[in-house]
């Protein structure tokens, strides 16, 4: 028979972070592209952004400010809450600070790819079309 000991919430391992460079456009003073850091969320967390995301009247998700507010949630690095930052683009709130950063669409959607499988989700094509429902 097992134990159950190792459901126990100081025995579970910690989730580790992901460091990706989500763009070769950002470099040290060294020309070496900079690294981004990325967290999972608790699923209550994911839950209170789908409820920030979702229209009261319709109950419909929108899911581009759900994944920009997701992607940027779980940006550890760099601080997309930072003032300095935001207003070096011109923009207020992470998750517009995190679209104006990563312009090039490709850079983008790899970005949200990272940022969901650093939460356990695999398929990203499915997220989305699980989001729009």
């Amino acid at each position: 028979m097992q134990s159950f000991g190792g459901f126990l919430k100081e025995n579970a391992l910690p989730v580790e972070n992901i460091k990706y460079v989500a763009s070769k456009r950002f470099v040290d003073p060294e020309g070496k592209p900079l690294e981004w850091e990325i967290c999972a969320i608790t699923l209550d967390e994911d839950e209170d952004i789908r409820k920030t995301c979702t229209d009261p009247t319709t109950k419909v998700l929108n899911a581009d400010k759900y994944n920009a507010s997701f992607a940027a949630r779980c940006t550890v690095f760099p601080n997309l809450n930072s003032a300095e930052l935001q207003d070096s683009y011109g923009v207020k709130g992470a998750d517009k600070l995190l679209r104006a950063m990563l312009i090039i669409p490709g850079e983008y959607i790899k970005y949200l790819a990272k940022v969901q499988e650093a939460n356990g989700i695999n398929n990203f094509g499915s997220l989305v079309e699980q989001a729009k429902n």
